[in-house]
């Protein structure tokens, strides 16, 4: 096959125009490259050249960690062309190459085709950007790992209990700092927002003493845990100040400023607007803000698993948020209540916004009158995430239909786990992975429910059997299946591993709602091999980075997000990957209907 005709079978080059295909079929340049070699160099000249793989693979690493392998039909080497910066990856031949390279002036003609320009431009902006501050792009994702003490480059200031505002003002003036600690018996921190929020707004002069507007208790964080949890311990507790502690003393203080210049503010933004919103208005590029926050941490190596959980923690401050307004417009509660939300946001695997999963339990007394206003609580919050981008659920498994007092949602609990019906149970299995994320009501009776459950061979084996209607596609001689265009990655491979981790962690006894902590909860408990749990593991990582990345993909060209994936669209290496996966969870699943006895079920 000629190069232009092998090229057009590949995005974006198949959008070029004739005359564009003409200008790019005189410009290639052929280059082979033995197993091993060094195409392009992390942190050295910028690249001249756009490659494409013809045939072989080529590694992306950083530092020597591998990123990404490239197959047939994918590029490097553009982002530091386009930037004219070093490059942020090592690009090594994985075996022996034929590629074709495209030099920087054809390429940045062809640039000027609009979809063809569209796909390798779409977020350069934000790579200049940190250029321009000398900043890699990549030290998103690579710093994510260091210990937080590395952000923070000096001790924290410190005031006596005995001080005012006043003598606080001054130091934090003095010093440069936004944010004091105050030792002694009133041991907290107290911050340029609360001087504005409890000192000037509620009219109080200097003199005020600072143990009346400290925020205490102090919270603290471990100086060697990593960035990234120090990121969702900030979203979590809505706080923009962080103090470091290691051996019971604080050492270190890090802000939101200080994520700001590692390219982590993103979240830190949205939290901002979230907790700033005055109504769902203000909240109308939220989805937008989470997919381009999404696509920053993803190009810059954070894992697709850990991307699910900053996201989570957003969405639960927006739901805290949007419940708040709700709560003041409407009045008080007439009693105790919790906003749940299942499925993906309740494992907290969600990435890009999907559809809503939510429903609304309220205490026993709440009356008439109690149901009618969480009616409208339910109705409103539903309206206020519909309207911030999430959608209606198709299924209507929403709060606006599942509402209901805690004793009807006990017995319903009852009802699936001692009178379990396979058909029932495909349909609100995923309530089991529920989480609450508002309001006082204790849901200690459900999840008792749910482990009393667990303690039932009968449920668990009807449970396992529902979940095992979802097969990974693959067919005679181990071929992977397509069907409209691609293999549906959710259906195939991502909820059969959910299906199988929620089983043995029930067996497992465990709390957690998140796959990957089943899977090691299990193993812990001995419900999983270590062989088994490490695959699942893997393999779950695997599929949801590859979702990711074809969603992210199908946004760049202003499609809407799948679970699909074109196998065209995947080099050699991937593709055997997910082949692999495949094949590992079809075996668990036939592990566990043998342990089980799920043939037995009729």
């Amino acid at each position: 096959m000629e190069p232009v005709e092998f090229l057009r079978c590949y995005a974006p080059f198949s959008q070029l125009g004739v005359e564009g295909l003409g200008r790019l079929g005189r410009a290639l340049e052929v280059q082979w490259a033995p197993a091993g070699e060094v195409i392009l160099r992390q942190g050295g000249e910028p690249s001249r050249f756009v490659w494409v793989v013809r045939k072989g693979a080529v590694r992306l690493e950083s530092d020597a960690r591998a990123i990404d392998v490239l197959g047939p039909g994918e590029s490097f080497g553009f982002p530091s062309l386009l930037s004219d910066s070093e490059p942020q990856r090592d690009a090594v031949a994985l075996e022996d190459c034929l590629l074709y390279r495209l030099p920087a002036a054809a390429f940045r003609r062809l640039l000027e085709e609009p979809e063809f320009g569209d796909f390798f431009l779409h977020g350069l902006a934000r790579r200049l950007r940190s250029v321009s501050r000398g900043r890699p792009s990549g030290a998103l994702g690579g710093s994510l790992g260091v210990p937080a003490r590395k952000l923070a480059n000096r001790r924290p200031v410190t005031l006596e209990c005995s001080a005012n505002v006043g003598q606080a003002a001054r130091r934090m003036r003095e010093q440069r700092v936004s944010s004091v600690l105050v030792e002694g018996s009133c041991r907290g921190i107290l911050t340029d927002r609360d001087l504005r929020t409890r000192v000037l707004a509620e009219g109080r002069g200097p003199e005020t003493p600072v143990e009346e507007v400290v925020s205490r208790p102090l919270k603290t964080f471990p100086a060697d845990g990593s960035l990234q949890e120090a990121l969702l311990f900030m979203l979590r507790e809505r706080i923009h100040h962080l103090p470091l502690e290691a051996d019971g003393e604080v050492v270190g203080l890090i802000t939101d400023s200080d994520l700001l210049a590692h390219q982590l503010a993103s979240p830190s933004q949205l939290l901002r607007q979230v907790n700033r919103a005055r109504s769902a208005e203000d909240l109308a590029e939220y989805s937008s803000g989470v997919a381009g926050m999404v696509e920053t941490l993803h190009l810059g190596g954070t894992g697709a698993s850990e991307i699910g959980r900053i996201v989570a923690s957003l969405n639960d401050a927006l739901v805290q948020r949007l419940v708040t307004l709700a709560e003041k417009d409407l009045g008080s509660p007439p009693s105790d209540y919790a906003w749940i939300v299942f499925g993906s946001e309740g494992r907290k695997e969600q990435a890009l916004i999907t559809d809503q999963d939510n429903a609304l339990i309220f205490a026993d007394d709440a009356g008439e009158g109690g149901e009618r206003y969480f009616a409208s609580l339910a109705e409103r919050v539903v309206s206020d995430l519909e309207a911030v981008g999430f959608p209606r659920c198709a299924g209507d498994f929403m709060a606006t239909k599942w509402r209901r007092p805690l004793s009807e949602w006990l017995r319903l609990f009852e009802s699936w786990t001692e009178e379990p019906r396979p058909q029932a149970l495909l349909e609100v299995a995923n309530f089991f992975d529920f989480r609450q994320v508002w309001g006082g009501l204790d849901l200690e009776p459900l999840e008792e429910a749910i482990e009393a459950g667990a303690r039932s061979r009968t449920f668990l084996a009807q449970l396992a059997k529902a979940s095992l209607g979802m097969r990974p596609p693959i067919g005679l001689f181990h071929r992977i299946k397509e069907d409209d265009g691609g293999v549906d990655l959710k259906a195939g491979g991502l909820m059969p591993i959910t299906g199988l981790a929620r089983v043995v962690g029930l067996e497992a006894r465990t709390r957690e709602r998140s796959t990957l902590g089943r899977l090691e909860a299990a193993r812990s408990a001995g419900a999983l091999s270590d062989e088994g749990c490490e695959g699942l593991v893997e393999s779950f990582r695997f599929l949801f980075a590859l979702r990711l990345d074809a969603q992210l993909a199908a946004l760049r060209r202003g499609m809407p997000p799948t679970h699909r994936v074109a196998l065209e669209s995947l080099g050699p290496r991937r593709r055997h990957h997910l082949k692999e996966a495949f094949l590992l969870v079809r075996e668990m699943q036939e592990a566990m209907s043998q342990r089980l006895g799920l043939s037995l079920l009729g």
